[in-house]
């Protein structure tokens, strides 16, 4: 009877701030996709990192007839040149360090910039002896790529040696700033949500002030007069929370995986699995922030 008559004070106080409710829910769902964007994409980077980190190259540009620098005095690398940058890929000293390499000559890298570039007016420009010589080289390891660098970078005909980890890097830490971002405007988002939700209790409570002074008269307890309205914010944000994940899990199928997995074979996204580890997680938080605040603003109230 207790239970029934709880659930009928919660029914009763939706239907009286039924705006109020849907401003809570609007501002729980924009703040919790936020969130859930924002564990998207640390999820996304770290698959990312897994996935690019191990084919990540370190590449010996060999010296060509239009480079400067103290290496490359003599211009174009010598025969010579290129192959004691591979003896020295292959010493004692590197070969524990390198898992595979290949040389790519003029003609080769030609024939690669042709292909990376089609359709780009460069192409008409460029001629095979412009574009470096170069040893591509896998490491065992890719974190230590600091080994081939310093051992490779003072070799005559070595124009420069470069890790590709660098360039991801660079992807790395726009994903990072678009990931603190969400999560920045998630924080102000929830604040404005407690706060709504706090004051959303409030006018609930000062609504049915009459009906709580008659309770306090016939010894209701504090918990039995909170417990409904602690229930409406919850049910509230419940709403927002589900509305949440159900967005991330949608993001992920139509934008991730039926738009940018074709679009972007070579890579790895994350997947609806994901998504929905991400929706629990949206629940729980929408739940606890709504809990607390309306606990807090009806124990505010009463003690008024």
């Amino acid at each position: 009877m207790r239970f029934a008559l709880i659930l009928g004070e919660v029914g009763t106080g939706l239907r009286r701030n039924v705006s109020m409710v849907i401003s809570v829910v609007l501002v729980t769902f924009i703040s919790l996709t936020f969130v859930g964007t924002a564990i998207l994409l640390q999820m996304q980077i770290g698959q990312m990192k897994n996935f690019w980190y191990d084919k990540a190259q370190v590449a010996v540009y060999m010296c060509t007839a239009t480079s400067g620098g103290d290496n490359c005095a003599g211009g174009e690398a010598t025969p010579d040149q290129i192959a004691a940058v591979q003896g020295q890929l292959e010493s004692p000293t590197l070969a524990p360090f390198i898992d595979r390499f290949y040389f790519e000559d003029h003609d080769q890298a030609y024939e690669n910039f042709q292909k990376q570039f089609a359709g780009n007016p460069v192409t008409e420009y460029v001629t095979p002896d412009l574009l470096n010589q170069t040893y591509w080289v896998n490491l065992v390891d890719p974190t230590q790529s600091d080994v081939l660098v310093e051992s490779l970078s003072g070799l005559a005909g070595v124009d420069s040696v470069t890790d590709q980890r660098s360039y991801l890097e660079q992807i790395f830490s726009i994903l990072n700033a678009a990931s603190y971002t969400a999560i920045g405007i998630a924080a102000l988002m929830l604040v404005a949500a407690v706060l709504l939700i706090a004051t959303t209790i409030r006018l609930s409570a000062f609504s049915r002030r009459r009906e709580i002074g008659i309770m306090r008269l016939v010894g209701a307890s504090n918990r039995f007069i909170q417990t409904p309205f602690i229930l409406e914010g919850v049910i509230a944000a419940l709403i927002g929370s589900i509305l949440a994940g159900g967005a991330i899990v949608a993001i992920v199928q139509f934008f991730v995986r039926d738009f940018l997995v074709p679009a972007l074979p070579f890579t790895s996204f994350v997947s609806i699995g994901d998504a929905l580890l991400v929706a629990p997680i949206l629940l729980v938080v929408g739940a606890v922030l709504a809990a607390f605040s309306a606990k807090f603003a009806i124990t505010r109230y009463l003690k008024v």
